[in-house]
């Protein structure tokens, strides 16, 4: 008679294992990114007793037990059954996608688990959103605390919904008693990651505005992961900051990555980035600036306190992302393709940002004589 395939006898031990006793997990998300890594991460622990993952398309991970479908169908709920947590990780925050779109899968998606889990059963949701929601404002002290109010604003891509979610996140518990929600907010995400803060790192040269001190937090993928499995394991719980220790002045950013500053005045910059995503020249409106402006750095004392620390520091989280993005050209926030790069040249963003805040000062001066 043959053996058995590894991956049944992989999971006849684990179920023998002290394991059993461990928690049933749904991720979704599951097929990509982060959902992916969480849920390979989760299926190989010897803690976690089974995975449940969910997502519009079947992901890689062989030994967790998949269910295909849209998250914000009320039919979620029948799948969540028999699982102990659920990790929402099925956001949309791609640069490129409509906002009112991005919008209703965020938001809609969020309140159908929530709801789902409830009735369902679950007594842990754990949410993942950003240390974005904190706002970067020149008055922030570093580092944050992780109680400090949530001060962001709408103007930055995709924070409109993260607020929306931390919202849903504080009332969950009383609209279902019994129901434990834990927000997970990462610093600056590096992995695998396409925003508009990985973008600043693609452009010929870093835009600095004057009279702003930005301060760079990272955090890695994997590290966000380790995070997320401790909120799993009820580790730790309540509202949690991710990234790594400590932070980066605007001056060894440059240093270490080598990419010299264009300084502009903050009217000039604000002016022309509003004016080149009104014209649809960027994906990015001029909210996204202030993030590169001032800091918004996060102490992560729960984790730590919890005994949780990150694999990676700031200085090689930024060296991966720069070997990841090398090859990428974006000016002013939009990625152009190779040929568009070369006609542009170092020069591409300065007359992009130049013209539109040219365009700008007409304006005001046309204003003025009226």
């Amino acid at each position: 008679m043959s053996s058995p395939d590894p991956q049944v006898r992989a999971a006849r031990n684990k179920s023998s294992s002290p394991a059993a006793r461990g928690p049933v997990v749904a991720v979704t998300g599951a097929a990509s990114g982060v959902g992916a890594l969480l849920t390979g991460r989760l299926a190989a622990s010897e803690e976690i007793k089974q995975v449940i993952a969910i997502d519009e398309r079947r992901g890689e991970c062989a030994e967790a037990r998949w269910h295909i479908l849209d998250v914000r169908d009320p039919a979620i709920a029948d799948k969540l059954r028999g699982a102990d947590v659920v990790v929402h990780l099925a956001l949309d925050l791609d640069l490129e996608t409509d906002a009112a779109a991005r919008t209703a899968y965020n938001v809609r998606g969020t309140q159908t688990v929530l709801t789902a889990a409830a009735a369902a059963g679950v007594h842990r949701v754990v949410l993942c959103t950003s240390t974005m929601v904190y706002g970067a404002l020149p008055d922030n002290e570093l580092p944050l605390s992780e109680d400090a109010e949530l001060r962001a604003t709408a103007e930055a891509t995709g924070i409109g919904d993260l607020l929306e979610i931390e919202r849903l996140a504080r009332r969950a518990p009383r609209a279902h008693p019994g129901l434990n929600v834990t927000v997970v907010r990462p610093a600056v995400l590096v992995g695998g990651t396409d925003t508009a803060l990985t973008r600043y790192f693609e452009s010929p040269r870093l835009l600095v505005v004057a009279g702003s001190r930005p301060a760079w937090q990272f955090c890695h993928v994997d590290d966000l992961c380790s995070a997320l499995e401790y909120a799993v394991l009820e580790k730790v719980d309540g509202e949690l900051a991710v990234g790594c220790d400590g932070w980066l002045e605007q001056e060894e950013v440059e240093e270490l990555s080598g990419i010299r500053r264009m300084e502009l005045p903050s009217a000039v910059a604000l002016g022309a980035a509003a004016r080149l995503h009104r014209i649809g020249l960027t994906p990015s409106p001029a909210g996204d600036l202030a993030y590169t402006m001032y800091p918004w750095v996060v102490s992560g004392s729960r984790l730590h306190d919890a005994g949780w620390r990150p694999a990676y520091t700031n200085e090689e989280v930024l060296a991966e992302l720069l070997e990841e993005v090398s090859g990428r050209h974006t000016v002013a926030g939009r990625r152009l393709g190779r040929k568009d790069a070369t006609a542009a040249g170092a020069a591409g963003a300065t007359v992009a940002l130049l013209g539109a805040a040219a365009v700008v000062r007409r304006a005001r001066r046309a204003r003025r004589r009226i």
